[in-house]
């Protein structure tokens, strides 16, 4: 049986990071709890924060 490519949108992902950057579980317990790999959660964190430095580009900013 061929499983299928699950999709998160752009506000799960940032829910999940975030709790993962709190600290307050482990990368386990958060891939228990959002049935994740700890490896997915690690990835986007760690893209998460490779970007942040462009919210703070002044080049991106709104007026």
């Amino acid at each position: 049986m061929k499983r299928t490519r699950r999709k998160f949108s752009a506000a799960f992902k940032l829910k999940v990071v975030l709790e993962a950057l709190k600290e307050q579980s482990t990368l386990s317990e958060l891939a228990h709890k959002y049935e994740l790999h700890p490896n997915v959660i690690s990835r986007w964190k760690a893209e998460f924060l490779d970007n942040a430095e462009s919210v703070f580009d002044s080049d991106t900013q709104k007026p």
